[in-house]
């Protein structure tokens, strides 16, 4: 019989699940909780780990960590994974299942935003009714099922997104960078590459981004097309902040380009206190736009679908069987 595994968790996310993830490893795991210890506190538990758990790797770490086999972020972004730690015998993996959170999210932003929800709100806590029965000058609104929904990226979050939209009756169409979506298939009325993303943003009413942030996509999304977006149409930002021109999105939801924005990822991120400013620009005195600070995957549901994950690989390497969810290091492709 192998030697029991000593696995070493660092990310916070994981201590409300600590019990259920204990509770799935194999018999005699030995965990190890050093979330926000000192780096000499740190360096001591990873001088025997088998597998790290957590965000991040450094070469400091891994050169304390000797007998390091496996690094399972319990993320998506491996970013934080530095290439020049990972020495061979060390695998990286990571995990998702925060698309149906987010598509929840997203549902909820646009209804939000389509009916102007949080105005209503504000105004009835000071006695005035704003409701087109009740001011003249006020447009009926309109429901997610009559809305044409874009979306730029159609991976898991994308799809994810749709099939909940869908369930009111919206239509929708697609872009991404490959252009290999099946639109029958997916049930939409088209899909292609993002050379059409002039044309998804004039057909939609409200447009959904989740596409990763790269030199291709970084500020894909600018003035020109918030302006064919156009004043009726609504943009939910899960993605990354930088899809998004910072300025240009400003200035859209100041002037009443677009009618309204959620922006879930940001241009700045705060430190361990949790207090910054998540941009250059005073989005937070426009009232057309719903602001929350990355949130849309954080459910114990996602966590919860993580932990299972994690389990499951590290009773994969105690039994040495294959990984799954593997990032790095990359197969190696089939000689011509």
């Amino acid at each position: 019989m192998s030697a029991a595994l000593r696995v070493v968790v660092t990310d916070a996310n994981l201590l409300p699940l600590r019990d259920e993830l204990v509770g799935l490893l194999p018999a005699g795991t030995e965990v190890s909780w050093a979330v926000g210890v000192h780096a000499d506190e740190l360096t001591a538990a990873l001088r025997t780990a088998d597998v790290l758990v957590g965000p991040a790797l450094t070469p400091e770490m891994a050169e304390a960590a000797p007998g390091l086999r496996l690094v399972h972020v319990a993320g998506a972004g491996t970013d934080r994974v530095d290439p020049a730690a990972l020495r061979p015998g060390i695998t990286v993996a990571n995990t998702f299942h925060h698309e149906g959170s987010i598509a929840e999210y997203a549902v909820w932003a646009a209804i939000d935003l389509r009916r102007d929800l949080r105005l209503a709100d504000a105004a009835l806590r000071e006695g005035r009714w704003r409701s087109s029965v009740y001011d003249r000058g006020l447009p009926q609104v309109q429901t997610l099922g009559a809305a044409r929904v874009g979306f730029v990226g159609f991976g898991h979050i994308g799809s994810a997104c749709w099939q909940a939209m869908s369930a009111f009756g919206a239509s929708g169409r697609a872009v991404t960078g490959s252009g290999r979506v099946d639109a029958e298939a997916a049930g939409l009325d088209w899909a292609g590459t993002t050379d059409e993303l002039p044309r998804l943003l004039a057909e939609s009413d409200v447009v959904v981004v989740s596409v990763p942030l790269d030199d291709r996509t970084r500020g894909m999304i600018g003035a020109r097309e918030l302006g064919l977006l156009g004043p009726g149409g609504v943009l939910v930002n899960v993605a990354r902040g930088p899809v998004v021109e910072e300025q240009a999105l400003y200035d859209a939801l100041r002037a009443g380009t677009i009618h309204g924005a959620a922006v879930d990822v940001w241009y700045s991120y705060p430190g361990p206190d949790g207090h910054a400013r998540p941009a250059a620009l005073p989005f937070h005195e426009l009232e057309n736009v719903l602001m929350t600070p990355h949130l849309s995957g954080v459910t114990r549901q996602t966590f919860l679908g993580r932990v299972q994950d994690i389990a499951a690989n590290i009773t994969h390497l105690a039994e040495g069987r294959a990984l799954e969810r593997v990032v790095a290091p990359q197969p190696q492709e089939a000689s011509a």
